[in-house]
């Protein structure tokens, strides 16, 4: 039985055996070692958990209607559980082995079972009673599964390298499916249509049955179906042999197999720890038939059709992309970098510094550079225009080429690039932070005057008219008394208590 993996932490204590979805598929309940059977919401969320059997489960299945499921486990028992109480109602006993496989028919009460003890077992679940035993496999029974369209077949397969299909309405095997080197692992029905069988083997190939095409052999006799023999009852069963093979569909056995609900795609699950989907083939496409899938590596590598490094370097990009898309959704989850703003100056970013990179002729280029030359204190800071319009031009080409700007003259001088303030401008108004630290006030502007902080424990900033000699003196906190008198004046604790 396959192993399931859940999509979420810790699902299980020990490992998953089993699973199976309700048909309403509101619900799904999960199986594990040591014999737990749990419910989840299809948003995973673990709503209950029961100690079905102290063994391994192995398989698990839903009613027709989602009222009951039934358990499969190695203490060679089958249980039929109420869900919605969680209880169990009636346990079913008769197998000599462990039971490996169990499922419910689709509109019918009638419940089948395979074992270990190499018999496929049909009940009935109202009174817990065997109702026949079909024997024709020759060792443990793996999968057992009804005919999800009409309900009229029964497959089975096993370790014996074959599977079976019986008819419920003779209760016998009508057909024999061969050509598996090794033993059947898993099995599942087309989902429309109802002669298209698929099994999976224990070395990884995955074979599709039709049963109304013998597809013998040449050296091989078809046999005649039993529909058509005159005694059906007791006419042999017509072998039936792959209408389509993928011999190396996985590197290790197959474990579970399952058709899309619309049919076009199927899923299979290996011990290889890889899931494949199969489709067929485009129109027009006949290569398939030479891929690595169905003639394997070494043969597609010496017709031309698989190459091993484009194969290895495909799958480090592919590896390498998931890993660029990670980081990328990463990203898109972190905020924009932050840019340099001048100091002072909130929401205005520095402008880059230039010089001529001296890779073309008259410097038309430009380049980043931490500062300019005689231009120390201001990253980012050009000369002022002014003085470069009144400069004659030669020189000014003569300062490019020594890669040279002039210096501006001082805050407040003649032919100053920025325009002075307006008059009886207070800088004492403006708000903290504003200016820079060691900011020099132009000639002719009263000094700032320190905001009124006194007695609130702030820092604040004394100037003597000396700008960068300018300190900074922390107030003397406020004492207890003086903070109650501060809070009493705003109308607090006046009333005594």
């Amino acid at each position: 039985m396959p192993i399931w993996k859940l999509i979420c932490a810790q699902a299980h204590d020990s490992a998953i055996r089993a699973a199976a979805y309700s048909h309403s598929e509101d619900w799904l309940i999960s199986a594990d070692q040591d014999g737990v059977v749990k419910y989840w919401q299809p948003n995973f969320n673990n709503v209950k958990a029961i100690q079905a059997h102290s063994d391994p489960i192995r398989d698990v299945a839903f009613s027709p209607n989602d009222a009951k499921f039934i358990t499969a486990c190695d203490d060679a028992t089958l249980k039929i559980f109420d869900f919605a109480a969680g209880t169990e109602e009636s346990t079913l006993t008769g197998h000599n082995w462990d039971a490996k496989s169990v499922d419910w028919h689709p509109t019918k009460g009638l419940i089948v079972s395979g074992s270990k003890d190499h018999q496929v077992k049909l009940w009935d679940p109202r009174t817990g009673r065997c109702l026949t035993s079909l024997h024709g496999h020759k060792n443990t029974v793996a999968r057992t599964t009804f005919e999800p369209t009409r309900g009229q077949l029964l497959a089975t397969c096993a370790r014996d390298q074959t599977a079976r299909v019986f008819d419920l309405r003779m209760m016998r095997d009508v057909c024999l499916l061969r050509g598996h080197e090794k033993d059947i692992s898993t099995l599942t029905w087309h989902p429309f249509h109802t002669s298209l069988l698929t099994t999976g083997g224990s070395d990884g190939s995955i074979f599709h049955y039709l049963l109304d095409e013998p597809n013998s052999p040449p050296d091989v006799i078809p046999s005649m179906p039993a529909y058509d023999h005159p005694d059906p009852s007791n006419a042999p069963a017509q072998t039936i042999y792959p209408a389509h093979r993928i011999q190396y569909a996985h590197e290790f056995a197959v474990w579970s197999l399952s058709w899309h609900p619309l049919g076009h795609i199927l899923a299979s699950g290996s011990n290889d720890r890889a899931t494949h989907f199969w489709t067929r083939p485009r129109p027009g496409d006949t290569k398939y038939s030479s891929d690595e899938w169905h003639v394997g590596k070494a043969a597609a590598e010496a017709q031309g059709t698989w190459d091993r490094r484009g194969a290895r370097r495909s799958m480090r990009e592919e590896e390498e992309q998931e890993l660029e898309d990670e980081v990328e959704g990463l990203v898109d989850q972190k905020m924009p970098a932050k840019q340099p703003i001048l100091p002072g100056l909130p929401g205005l970013t520095a402008a880059p510094n230039i010089t001529r990179d001296g890779t073309s002729t008259g410097g038309a280029q430009i380049r980043q550079q931490s500062q300019l030359p005689g231009m120390p204190g201001l990253p980012g800071g050009l000369a002022p225009p002014n003085s470069i319009t009144k400069m004659d031009p030669s020189e000014f080409a003569a300062l490019m080429a020594e890669g040279k700007l002039p210096v501006p003259p001082p805050f407040g001088g003649p032919g100053q690039g920025i325009p002075p303030p307006p008059p009886n401008f207070d800088f004492s108004k403006l708000p903290p932070g504003m200016l820079p630290p060691g900011f020099q006030l132009p000639p002719g502007f009263p000094p700032m005057a320190p905001p009124n902080i006194n007695g609130l424990g702030l820092q604040t900033m004394v100037n003597d008219g000396g700008g960068a000699s300018s300190i900074r003196r922390r107030a003397p906190l406020p004492s207890q008394q003086e903070s109650l008198m501060m809070e009493q004046r705003q109308g607090k604790y006046r009333i005594a208590r």
